[in-house]
């Protein structure tokens, strides 16, 4: 097998992990009810409600990595070192319309690898070049106050021909189930929980996810969350003519649990979560079958800042001067 066939082959692997909310890169969130209430929680119960106030900026830092033992036919049993990523993305001014839905900018600022010591050299400089070129890709997003896309359009820098799309979709799926959690229609209380089901398609393979929410505590604007996500896929088939390579899914599976703190004046989280994911894969072509399986444990982490409308701060100073002693 060619060199460049198997590292195709890990970099798909690799990529089978990632995390998705609701696919809303459309409106579908809009069409259908996204979410499926499971307990309702303690009594006093509210509806969870986000109150994106204008002009306010929310700037998020993520960073993925991943540690795992590969296992291939020629090269048995080995660690693999896999560039992790890290990327800033800002969102807004938000723009309050007049339905009650906020609609904001949302660019990615800076992409990049983060490359552990040792890794194949040709793997680092593929994740360099494409985190590269995510600088400035974005859009804008139209939402309503739970969290459920009405419209969304892509930017030109995201239209670009030479935009790696597949790290792109990555970095989305990410951000949805822990940036942008979509809150339940009905009234809750602590110990709620909720889950949103979906069909997802990542590097042209098909596969089923289950994001868990459960409330576990909620102090003035700030909502804190628990999260479980399981992934599973059915076995399939995928074949590039051109290049002459097959690749067959013989198996795939995920789970991750962590915690999320959302901050409903700003529709983002901060959040840690970890997990682990296991994948078989077979890849064929004219020259030989190689079977690679993949076990992965991954942690991520997302930081959020938050900066209020300046009409907002405003009103926070004026009210903090009033009740403060000799002013």
């Amino acid at each position: 097998m060619t060199k460049q066939a198997l590292l195709r082959a890990l970099t798909v692997v690799c990529g089978l992990l990632v995390f998705q909310g609701c696919k809303s890169d459309t409106a579908k969130d809009a069409k259908v009810e996204p979410v499926l209430l499971l307990e309702a929680g303690e009594e006093p119960r509210t509806q969870l409600r986000y109150m994106v106030q204008d002009g306010s900026v929310t700037t998020s830092t993520m960073e993925l990595t991943t540690s795992s033992m590969t296992t291939t036919t020629s090269a048995g049993a080995e660690v693999t070192k896999t560039p992790g990523l890290r990327f800033v993305v800002s969102s807004g001014p938000a723009i309050k319309l007049e339905s009650g839905d906020a609609r904001f900018d949302v660019r990615i600022v800076k992409a990049e690898a983060i490359i552990p010591p040792g890794a194949d050299s040709e793997v680092e400089s593929d994740f360099n070049r494409s985190a590269a070129l995510l600088k400035d890709v974005g859009g804008w997003i139209e939402v309503d106050d739970r969290g459920i896309v009405q419209r969304s359009e892509l930017n030109q820098a995201a239209q670009n021909a030479n935009v790696p799309k597949r790290l792109l979709m990555t970095i989305v799926h990410a951000r949805t189930s822990l940036a942008r959690v979509i809150l339940p229609a009905e009234p809750v209380g602590i110990g709620a929980s909720w889950e949103a089901r979906k069909e997802l398609k990542v590097y042209g393979f098909e596969m089923q996810q289950v994001d868990k929410y459960t409330l576990t505590d909620k102090v003035g604007d700030e909502v804190k969350l628990n999260i479980e996500i399981v992934q599973t896929a059915p076995k399939q088939t995928l074949t590039f003519v051109e290049e002459g390579v097959e690749y067959a899914l013989q198996s795939l599976s995920m789970s991750a649990e962590g915690d999320v703190i959302l901050n409903l004046n700003a529709l983002e989280g901060r959040s840690r979560i970890a997990g682990q994911s296991a994948e078989v894969l077979t890849v064929k072509t004219v020259e030989s079958t190689e079977e690679i399986e993949r076990n992965s444990a991954f942690q991520l982490s997302m930081e959020v800042r938050y900066e209020a409308s300046k009409e907002k701060a405003e009103a926070i100073e004026e009210a903090t001067k009033k009740i403060t002693p000799g002013q």
